[in-house]
């Protein structure tokens, strides 16, 4: 068996998980100018040595753009883990001890004792307090915001954009771990579900009612509150940068790309990691009518995204811009 797997199509992918069936497959999402990657693969071979029965396999996440969306891989290195071709956990970042504790943990699952069922238990519910607590409000659907998968979910994504809600969403067709541990954790069997401030509102019919009595608004954090923060956060500096990463790390390649071009301007900038903040992430695609990132700002203005920036330096223009004299 190879100790470490090239994935290079969708297919292939699709192919690979298929094969393996309800052996442990995981799959490194990765990219060739990280270091921390490099670092990641080795140690995947290690552990490909250690566990022969798990299939060990390294997807470059900008080289097959379809699997990285599906997944919502939004930076590097990231693992995910898959039985009987689902997924089933997530790991995000260069964490070795994690990735290794992960491995041994699903590995060892089919013939697990009681007392380990039980700690994997613990361990799926403190997941899904994690994820209920992203943002104040939390909706998990079938889909995206942007494209419901079912009736419900279009619905009840309505209602919360008519009434100006500012909230985060989770697609339960990504995780079918998640997607059958809440129905348990909440006591909800359907989807669907929305949280505000971590408790449990209800799905579409509770949703409707709160509207018709005028209780929803009063129940949710009002959009104005994230207006205001993130004006704040876009004239924290002269220049402000929303990237994926920090200044010192970018975390995907298009972030590093523009990170490289603005350092070699010469100009003063700061810098904000969406990563770090799920509510101000999807809350600046809104604000700013910009559905993508890095999203560049000069003066509290949006400039734009890593095409726009390229076009100005390739015009000379964007010297000026980030002066502010254009």
């Amino acid at each position: 068996m190879a100790a470490l797997v090239s994935i290079l199509t969708a297919e292939q992918h699709e192919e690979l998980l298929k094969q393996c069936g309800a052996s442990l497959v995981v799959v490194h999402f990765w990219a060739p100018w990280a270091p921390q990657c490099s670092q990641m693969n080795e140690v995947m071979a290690v552990l490909a040595k250690e566990h022969p029965n798990v299939k060990f396999a390294k997807l470059e996440a900008e080289a097959v753009p379809e699997i990285s969306e599906k997944y919502d891989i939004s930076s590097v290195p990231t693992f995910l883990f898959f039985k009987n071709s689902l997924k089933i956990d997530r790991l995000d970042g260069a964490h070795a001890p994690e990735l290794t504790k992960k491995v041994q943990r699903h590995a060892s699952s089919m013939s697990a004792p009681a007392g380990t069922l039980d700690k994997k238990k613990e361990d799926i519910n403190e997941r899904l307090k994690t994820l209920i607590n992203t943002a104040p409000c939390m909706l998990f659907m079938k889909g995206s915001p942007q494209e419901p998968r079912c009736g419900f979910s279009r619905q009840i994504v309505d209602i919360l954009n008519k009434h100006s809600i500012p909230f985060s969403s989770f697609d339960i067709f990504s995780d079918e771990e998640v997607r059958q541990g809440l129905k348990t954790y909440s006591n909800w069997p359907t989807y669907p579900q929305f949280y505000v401030r971590g408790e449990l509102v209800g799905g579409l019919d509770i949703v409707k009612e709160l509207e018709a009595s005028g209780e929803l608004d009063d129940m949710c954090p009002k959009a104005q509150n994230l207006g205001d923060k993130l004006k704040a956060l876009i004239n924290k500096a002269t220049v402000m940068l929303f990237l994926k990463g920090n200044k010192q790390m970018a975390k995907c390649g298009f972030s590093k790309q523009i990170l490289e071009i603005l350092n070699n301007s010469g100009v003063d900038f700061e810098t904000f990691d969406i990563l770090e903040d799920e509510e101000v992430r999807q809350g600046l695609k809104t604000y700013s009518n910009w559905p993508t990132y890095p999203q560049l700002y000069v003066k509290g203005e949006l400039v734009g995204g890593l095409d726009i920036v390229k076009e100005l330096k390739e015009s000379g223009e964007l010297l000026a811009v980030l002066k502010g004299e254009n």
